[in-house]
């Protein structure tokens, strides 16, 4: 860990050269140290071999709730075309771009890896539609979000050890899984664990920079693919997004290096500019701030404003492209179309299981919450098994065969 004087540390944690870039892998004092975790719920030995971060990710890895995340929405609904991103192939994206920006701010990479590969875990079939229907649902019963689910998928909801429900991650892990959280829901965690990682919510503190960097390479990522897969789908257009400085900028630079280049190719080459910059100026910036700020420690980070995100104008560009992707892609009538039809399949689904809970799996059954243990089957499944579910339940098709045509 780079420590010593504060100023020279946060120097030797960021200067490189830019050519050199990624730079070794150095720990800065401002990053979470595995070694100084605040630990588990459950007290357990250490990790042999590897350490309290990387028992995290490997952990994530290997559960039930990660492997479903290959036939779960992103935006488009699974049976839509395969080479649409699915959650598991976001996340990847997501990780990937995370552990890039923290090897280049001394920040711990295994961390902000495990942070991005359990960031949606606790999302339902459906992606945003699924989610809406739920929380719809539960609106009586103390409501459904995603963020929340997530957690409770790693504390709960794995069945995976003999000694404890969930996957017993470390307090820096769930901290950054649980990005989100109203005051309301925060109180209601804090009682039952006061030193948990929704007290900063009800203390108005930030979470690590591991967390905070998670975020924005999710930010990064969906921007990114969602053009990707809009485009793909027919229902973006090049032109319409080069009306964009953002994209115009890299679509000319891309044009000037290779005039013939048209097609995927093109579009490629031109996110790729658009992440690489992304990556670097998100680099460039939190370097800036820790120079300002200086935080001696990861509990300093915490006392401060938030540090990771863009410049302010990348920030100001990055914000026009998310304005353009809801009201071309994620508000056209096709898609819209297809997530009313998924929230028609939650809702059935969740009316079906609450008259006859028989209908869903015993040790859903058998629980006295019958309402939440509806949502919490409901929401880890794809959207294949909801599908199928809907058909058994029902005799009912609920796309009706419609899929974007995929190239």
């Amino acid at each position: 860990m780079v420590c010593g004087d504060r100023a020279d540390a946060i120097e030797d944690a960021l200067a490189f050269p830019a050519e050199n870039w990624p730079a070794p892998r150095v720990l800065a004092c401002y990053a979470c140290d595995p070694v100084r975790s605040r630990g588990r719920r459950h007290p357990e030995p250490a990790p042999r071999g590897r350490d309290e971060f990387q028992r995290d990710r490997d952990r994530i890895v290997h559960s039930t709730a990660f492997r479903r995340l290959v036939y779960k929405t992103q935006v488009f609904v699974n049976h839509e075309g395969d080479l649409f991103r699915t959650r598991l192939t976001h996340t990847l994206e997501v990780a990937q771009l995370a552990r890039s920006i923290a090897r280049g701010l001394g920040l711990h990479e295994d961390l902000v890896e495990a942070i991005a590969l359990a960031h949606d875990l606790g999302h339902t079939p459906f992606g945003h539609a699924g989610q809406d229907a739920l929380n719809a649902c539960m609106r009586a019963h103390g409501g459904f979000e995603h963020n929340l689910q997530s957690l409770r998928v790693v504390d709960e909801l794995e069945q995976r050890y003999p000694s404890f429900d969930g996957l017993n991650l470390s307090f820096e892990t769930r901290e950054g899984i649980l990005k989100h959280c109203n005051r309301v829901d925060a109180h209601a965690l804090s009682r039952s664990e006061p030193a948990g990682p929704a007290a900063r919510f009800v203390a108005g503190t930030r979470p690590s920079l591991e967390a905070q960097l998670a975020n924005v390479a999710d930010e990064m990522a969906y921007n990114a693919h969602d053009i990707d897969d809009g485009v793909r789908s027919g229902l973006l257009t090049m032109d319409s997004l080069t009306e964009l400085s953002v994209m115009r900028r890299h679509h000319a630079a891309v044009l000037r290096d290779h005039p013939a280049l048209g097609g995927r190719r093109l579009l490629f080459e031109v996110l790729r500019r658009m992440l690489a910059e992304q990556v670097h100026d998100v680099i460039d910036f939190c370097g800036a701030r820790l120079r300002e700020l200086a935080p001696a420690s990861v509990d300093a980070v915490r006392q401060m404003p938030s540090i990771v995100g863009f410049s302010d104008e990348l920030a100001d560009e990055v914000a026009a492209l998310k304005r353009v992707l809801m009201r071309e892609l994620y508000r056209h009538p096709q898609v819209v179309g297809t997530t009313d039809a998924a929230r028609e399949v939650v809702r059935q689904l969740f009316d079906v299981y609450l008259e006859d809970p028989g209908q869903m799996p015993t040790d859903y059954a058998a629980r006295g919450d019958r309402h939440r243990a509806i949502a919490d089957y409901i929401a880890g499944m794809t959207d294949r098994y909801a599908t199928r579910e809907y058909r058994r339940l029902t005799g009912r098709e609920p796309f009706n065969g419609f899929a974007f045509a995929a190239d």
